[in-house]
């Protein structure tokens, strides 16, 4: 990996194997690293996606670590992740099994976002940057105030 990932999301899956190979077919995340116990389950494991980066384990490694399938479906968190052709990701995420729970659509700040949820329940949304857009188009599509930072 090139670049530290100042922030990266930790997710717990009830079956972290499948999780991955399903982040893999339906996501395009790579395995950068993979712990194993002596039975070859899975203790920590990395994935990337162009320069970002989560981390998975098994929920129940602690007794606040679940997955949204052990918590009614809850999440507490989504994952955002920065893709090149939107459209064509969710075409592979939705073959691949993913329920999209958002379709492509375009948004009043420039991206062009969908929404997924994996097998175990995780909230996915993914983007594509379309256009810029300035504070003062953003407020007058929603009108809410819109500060940004320089």
């Amino acid at each position: 990996m090139s670049e530290e990932s100042a922030v990266v999301p930790a997710l717990s899956y009830d079956d972290p194997r499948a999780a991955i190979a399903f982040l893999e077919a339906a996501f395009g995340f790579e395995v950068s690293l993979l712990v194993t116990d002596s039975e070859d389950r899975v203790g920590h494991a990395e994935l990337v996606y162009g320069n970002g980066r989560i981390m998975l384990g098994e929920a129940g490694w602690a007794d606040w670590a679940k997955s949204p399938k052990a918590a009614g479906g809850a999440n507490t968190q989504s994952v955002h992740v920065a893709v090149t052709d939107i459209d064509a990701h969710c075409r592979r995420a939705r073959a691949a099994g993913a329920e999209i729970i958002a379709e492509p659509a375009d948004q009043f700040y420039g991206d062009r976002t969908y929404r997924a949820r994996d097998p175990e329940g995780h909230v996915w949304n993914f983007a594509q940057r379309i256009r810029e857009v300035s504070p003062a188009e953003m407020e007058a599509a929603t009108g809410f105030r819109v500060t940004m930072k320089p």
